[in-house]
């Protein structure tokens, strides 16, 4: 278990923000102009899987800010 502070945690935290910006930007750049005639429950399914993807890389990352490795510490490994 951590007993100091790390940089990782504000430095993550920051760029979580950035990377969620990016994000929310370019698909509400883009997405419209795609789907934007399609039907509305279609548009549905492709804004609820967008906004849920984002959430696939955050597991790491947050193992990351908290241990400094992208990979779950092993069980034996209490370190």
């Amino acid at each position: 278990m951590r007993t100091e502070p790390t940089w990782r945690i504000p430095v993550g935290i920051l760029l979580l923000l950035a990377a969620l910006a990016v994000y929310v930007v370019v698909i509400a750049r883009y997405a419209p102009s795609l789907i934007g005639a399609w039907p509305v429950l279609a548009q549905t399914v492709v804004y609820l899987v967008l906004g849920v993807v984002w959430l696939l890389p955050l597991r790491r990352f947050l193992i990351w800010m908290e241990t400094g490795r992208t990979s779950p510490p092993d069980e034996n490994d209490r370190s």
